[in-house]
């Protein structure tokens, strides 16, 4: 599908939503949107508290997203953001049953591309499109689902020349001799500052040309060896601000459900691209929804991770060192609007929670096979727990997002699973309950694979064309084993009895001929723990997905640890 008719599409899917929009000349306090209550509550910075989600139309989501500055390559801090709101966009669609018409904008002129570009010596646009390219592949590795359409700055300057035309006709901003547009922030009066207060702060001083400090530049006077464009103002280039509103505004048009970013946006873009929109459309609310992420720290530092403090790690060396199902884990373990410390100490928690969901999994499979012998199982209880589970992970999602108490509702089943999984010498006379561990199983994966992470790790298993010959292989291997250890203590002696011990079971005591075959099946166990493959004292609980993703990650260079 071409980017035109795309666009059509987007354009009449939001028509309903768009005629209910609310113009009129009231003062900068959120109103409640009318339309459908989702269930679900949300913090939106601009009431600064959590308001029921109400969407202009059932089902359905408008969002909008800033994208990158394509000038350099993306960092963890932008990962951070971007990962948490692909979060929040799955849980809306998979777990509410709302549709998302996402669109995100790239930022492909900008001063700093432009500065890029003389210092290396390439057009800025040529540098753009190959960092906006690494950008996409670097999302890609994350899993992070793409928006419905990515959008060009570049590729949007006659629409954005119009809407500044049309921002100059209501009054609401102004051009200065030198070919500069500026938007008049006293021609909306206290309407300006709605995500921030700003009181009686003092006013920095500003431009000269400009009539207050805090007016902002919607259209900028070109400069020698910059890129431009025509304009009824002599040639030049867009603001950075008005390139969101133009945009965001030509799909959704006057209303817009819900609007996302990294805090460190809120002022001053998101705050002027409400101004811009709301003097356009002349309309009191144009974003009904603003969510913001917090920000990435490294341990122990107070600021967050940044190209301009040169502080930043690549996404592209992250995943040298870790997977995105262990970012992703470490961004779930924190709400999304809360700052959050990168370090090796919390990666290693990311890994080892994930390391305790796969090896639950593992060893409920092994149990559900027959290869795990466990006592009579509290089937009600479990049953029980799996129910509270679900209603209580729905509950805590509804409630601003809250993976945190997801996560650790889940991990709190998977703890009463364990305890269930208590392995015994012969299982004569016990029953079964394969069932209600296929349930846990079933729901665990489908709520992480809804979260976006990949407990099969499909990508990784799969990747050899030998790795079903090498699975086959690996379970005739230890079935073997089993074979030997059982013939090695089919024959026992009874163990006199003492007063002290009459209370104990028999012990199996092999003749001393097969000491050497149990020897020989304990070392060939303890052989094969660092390739993965783990076979417990009493029972077998093969994890063959890890042997092959070990030998995937050591023909890559990369070292793993597994749980």
């Amino acid at each position: 599908m071409t980017m035109r008719p795309l666009l059509t599409l987007l354009r009449t899917a939001v028509s309903v939503g768009s005629s209910r929009a609310v113009c009129s000349e009231a003062g900068n306090k959120w109103i409640k949107p009318a339309g459908y209550d989702t269930g679900i509550k949300t913090y939106n910075s601009l009431s600064r508290q959590k308001e029921p989600l109400v969407l202009a139309k059932e089902g359905v989501a408008t969002w909008y997203s800033c994208g990158p500055t394509v000038y350099d390559h993306a960092h963890l801090g932008h990962a951070c953001s971007y990962v948490r709101f692909d979060i929040l966009q799955r849980i809306l669609t998979r777990v509410f049953g709302i549709n998302i018409t996402h669109v995100m904008v790239i930022t492909d002129i900008d001063d700093k591309i432009i500065q890029r570009g003389l210092e290396e010596n390439i057009s800025p646009l040529v540098l753009a499109r190959m960092y906006e390219e690494e950008f996409k592949k670097d999302m890609m590795a994350l899993k992070v689902l793409p928006p419905a359409v990515y959008m060009r700055v570049t590729e949007n300057i006659p629409q954005i020349v119009a809407f500044v035309e049309r921002i100059i006709s209501n009054g609401h901003a102004y051009a200065t001799d030198q070919g500069d547009v500026y938007f008049d922030t006293q021609s909306i009066g206290s309407r300006y500052g709605k995500l921030v207060n700003f009181g009686n702060a003092a006013e920095a001083p500003g431009v000269k040309d400009k009539r207050d400090p805090r007016d902002f530049a919607l259209w900028k006077a070109s400069k020698p060896q910059e890129p431009y464009w025509e304009s009824p103002w002599g040639r030049g280039r867009p603001g950075w601000h008005i390139e969101c509103s133009t945009i965001a505004s030509s799909v959704f048009g006057s209303q817009l459900d819900i609007h996302s970013g990294g805090i460190d946006l809120a002022f001053p873009h998101h705050e002027n691209e409400i101004a811009q929109c709301e003097a356009y459309h002349k309309c009191d609310q144009w974003g009904n929804y603003f969510l913001h992420s917090g920000h990435l720290h490294l341990k122990g530092s107070s600021e967050k991770m940044s190209k301009s403090l040169k502080n930043y790690i690549t996404i592209k060396d992250f995943l040298q060192s870790y997977t995105a199902n262990e970012f992703r884990l470490f961004c779930l373990l924190t709400r999304y609007r809360s700052g959050i410390d990168y370090s090796n100490a919390s990666m290693n928690e990311a890994r080892s929670t994930l390391s305790t969901i796969s090896t639950f999994i593992h060893n409920a499979q092994a149990y559900m096979q027959g290869h795990l012998q466990c006592q009579t199982l509290q089937e009600d209880l479990l049953w029980e727990r799996l129910s509270l589970t679900q209603a209580s992970v729905r509950t805590a999602l509804a409630d601003d997002f809250d993976t945190p108490k997801a996560v650790d509702t889940i991990m709190s089943l998977i703890y009463h699973g364990n305890c269930q999984l208590q392995p015994v010498t012969t299982a004569d006379g016990t029953s079964r309950s394969p069932a209600v561990f296929g349930a846990m199983v079933s729901y665990i994966r489908d709520i992480m694979d809804i979260l976006g992470v990949d407990l099969l790790d499909r990508k990784e298993s799969y990747a050899d064309s030998s790795s079903g010959v090498l699975h086959n292989v690996v379970e005739q291997l230890v079935h073997f084993r089993s074979e030997v250890r059982n013939f090695a203590l089919s024959v026992e002696d009874k163990v006199p009895q003492d007063l002290q011990s009459s209370v104990q079971p028999h012990r199996k005591k092999p003749h001393a001929d097969r000491v050497p075959l149990l020897k020989a099946c304990d070392a060939l166990r303890n052989n094969l723990v660092p390739l993965g493959v783990q076979i417990k004292v009493r029972f077998l609980a093969i994890t063959v997905s890890r042997v092959l993703y070990l030998l995937v990650m050591h023909r890559n260079g990369k070292k793993e640890t597994f749980g």
